[in-house]
């Protein structure tokens, strides 16, 4: 396996294009309706559009996000990664201070990137610097997805969640790895999950912050018919995806039709993102409460210097293809922990999990949503901690 550094480099004629773009936006008419209701709220949009173009400092940002060990591997060149030969891999690969650090692979989902683990690398890496045992640091390698940020999308067709925990796993190996941990939420729950599945030889165990809605285990109604908790689980799911799921429709059956717009319009990609930062996050309706402008907006800036919201929501198209349908009786051997967050968009009950997984951690979180790394990186650095001190022996 091939391993280059990367360091990020954005010309400056792409930095004055997306400033010209933003102060040249043509505004959508308001509707009668009450703030957020219907989507993105206007005023907050064109407050956040203005700070971008006017004062949001994207050298800044990238010089903070070079400080990262940022590599791009060609992965899976050998054939062995899933028929997913020769893809190049954009990730973050940061040795832990510590006697013995503990390799572990996190996956970000949509609408995240590499970016939103920087707080959780520092408290995974160095947990001496946090009040923690330096015993238990770890080895992090955080890849970027597919089609995500640095990483080019998939020159063929056929890369869900199965084909990337192939190439994770190749990842790793070519690493030196030939034992880890995986760490995932949102689109890198259903990475984890693959791993397991897939790759249970090299894979110790998982740790999820979000249950994948695809995920269905059999159900045998004579041997071990639905618990009163997850006939509610699936009613709420189902609740949800009406109401709340209309982007995740978009993305599985026409990603490229929204893409062409999102892709030319710097206050269209804002909207659809920011949107889901507010509602996804437990800021209780004010996005600045969990967020600054300047951690959304080096999300935002990743997606738009890279082009890369259209191939952002193939996976989702992907993984509709190819859902997390387990058959009876089947089970994943590594155990798996899971830290339910209250702002999460599905609060899954731990029998639903364990219908196929062996769970022996589980943790009812106080508070935060979503985006636990950026939102509580000490609460779920403490989880991930906890959990995967038994593999290091």
């Amino acid at each position: 396996m091939h391993i280059d550094p990367f360091e990020i480099r954005v010309p400056e004629d792409a930095i004055d294009d997306l400033r010209r773009r933003l102060r040249a936006t043509r505004w959508a008419n308001a509707t009668p309706s009450p703030a957020w209701q219907q989507g993105a709220d206007n005023a907050w949009l064109r407050e956040l559009v203005a700070y971008w173009a006017d004062e949001y400092d994207w050298r800044a940002a990238e010089r903070a996000l070079n400080l990262l060990p940022q590599f791009m591997a060609e992965v899976g060149g050998e054939g062995g990664a899933g028929g997913a030969v020769g893809q190049r891999v954009h990730f973050v690969h940061r040795r832990g201070a510590g006697p013995k650090p503990y390799p572990l692979v996190i996956t970000h989902g949509w609408p995240g990137s590499f970016f939103e683990f920087h707080a959780l690398l520092d408290r995974l890496c160095d947990p001496a610097a946090f009040g923690a045992d330096p015993a238990d640091a770890f080895d992090v390698v955080a890849p970027s997805l597919p089609g995500f940020a640095f990483s080019p999308a998939p020159a063929a067709p056929g890369s869900s969640a199965f084909q990337v925990a192939d190439l994770w796993a190749a990842l790793m190996r070519g690493l030196g790895y030939e034992r880890f941990g995986a760490q995932g939420g949102d689109l890198g729950a259903g990475v984890s999950i693959a791993l397991a599945a897939r790759h249970s030889q090299a894979v110790d165990g998982i740790h999820l912050n979000f249950l994948p809605t695809s995920y269905e285990p059999a159900i045998d109604t004579a041997q071990a018919p639905l618990t009163s908790e997850e006939q509610d689980y699936l009613r709420e799911k189902a609740d949800w995806a009406a109401l709340e799921g209309g982007y995740a429709h978009m993305h599985a059956t026409r990603p490229q039709t929204a893409a062409a717009s999102l892709n030319d319009s710097p206050a269209g990609l804002a909207a659809w993102i920011g949107e889901k930062f507010r509602a996804w996050s437990d800021c209780d309706g004010v996005i600045e409460r969990r967020f600054s402008k300047d951690a959304l907006l080096t999300d935002l800036s990743l997606y738009w210097f890279t082009g890369s919201i259209g191939t952002s929501m193939q996976m989702y198209w992907e993984n509709r293809l190819q859902p997390f349908r387990f058959a009876a009786g089947q089970r994943v051997a590594p155990p798996v922990a899971f830290a339910r967050f209250p702002k999460e968009i599905n609060h899954p009950p731990r029998s639903w999990l364990e219908r196929v997984f062996d769970v022996p951690q589980w943790t009812d979180m106080p508070r935060g949503g979503h985006f636990a790394a950026m939102e509580e990186p000490d609460l779920l650095a403490a989880d991930i901690r906890r959990f995967f001190k038994r593999f290091r022996q």
